[in-house]
């Protein structure tokens, strides 16, 4: 596992994480960084729950984007192709719609069978699958929800190989869409599934962390996965096959989830529960959700 510094073109630090946001703009349960084809960055829960704010392109500072329904708090967030951003609704078992341009929400999948919808992955069909992990039995779930013809989203709960999932908690997918990578916080694990035929199959556990919870997950477009350790205050950099590529420390102790953006898809916003702010540095590749949005102009 490597760690030393490293710069790219501009001559900006690669892997070096800095603060971008003041102290103290969101809550304690600042999380779902996501950017939409224009460079916003969306994060949930500004300055009181069930919120969303937004992070313009250029700017330090975060600005009030929508409010959730009464009672409604936010966590994962991510963007279709068409500019549709989806939020997961953790308290009242919803996920979100906010139609290109609109800032009024429209409930698009609510099910009393979810735990708690936690994060969000989105295939290149418009396909949400969401994690829904339940913290106190330290099990979870993963659901596919998909738009029907009423443009409605209509979910399942993905049968699995593994006779029973830990606490499953960040979500993303390959590059190419097969495989769908978990982690699971609890018990600290990364974990690979084939998705097939709307089963989760092949489960293969790519990486066990000896302490630190784990949350949120992204994959770059070349399958690195990245994953934030709360309490181990760094982002951990893991190839396709689950081998450490490096620790990337960050500025709080409690990174909750990540997202990739910035002009050229390589720069990643990292929501810190410590201090309440966003912090970003620059990688190597882009993010697969950047080359998702624009069609591929980063791939």
């Amino acid at each position: 596992m490597t760690n030393h510094s490293m710069s790219d073109a501009s001559g900006q630090t690669l892997f070096d994480s800095r603060r971008l946001t003041p102290p103290g703009e969101y809550t304690g349960k600042i999380e779902g960084p996501a950017v939409d084809a224009g460079g916003t960055l969306y994060v949930v829960n500004f300055k009181t729950d069930g919120t969303i704010g937004q992070v313009k392109p250029g700017t330090t500072k975060s600005e009030p984007f929508a409010k959730l329904p009464a009672g409604s708090i936010g966590n994962g967030i991510r963007f279709d192709r068409e500019g549709r951003m989806y939020v997961a609704d953790f308290k009242k078992h919803n996920v979100f719609v906010f139609e290109a341009g609109q800032t009024v929400p429209q409930v698009y999948f609510h099910s009393d069978k979810f735990n708690q919808p936690n994060d969000l992955a989105m295939a290149a069909d418009g396909t949400l699958y969401a994690s829904d992990p339940n913290f106190t039995k330290k099990t979870g779930q993963i659901w596919r929800i998909a738009r029907g013809p009423d443009g409605k989203g209509h979910g399942e709960v993905l049968q699995s190989a593994r006779p029973s999932m830990g606490t499953t908690n960040g979500i993303d997918l390959s590059p190419d869409g097969t495989k769908l990578y978990v982690s699971e916080s609890v018990t600290r694990e990364v974990w690979a599934y084939r998705i097939d035929d709307g089963k989760l199959t092949e489960p293969v556990m790519l990486r066990k962390f000896d302490k630190f919870e784990l949350d949120g997950l992204r994959t770059d477009v070349d399958g690195n996965i990245f994953v934030t350790r709360p309490g181990a205050g760094s982002v951990a950099m893991l190839t396709a096959g689950g081998v450490p590529v490096r620790d990337i420390p960050t500025k709080g102790k409690s990174p909750s989830n990540l997202t990739f953006g910035g002009p050229d898809g390589r720069t990643v916003f990292v929501t810190q529960v410590d201090g309440r702010f966003i912090e970003s540095f620059r990688v190597e590749r882009p993010g697969r959700e950047p080359c998702l949005q624009l069609g591929g102009a980063f791939c």
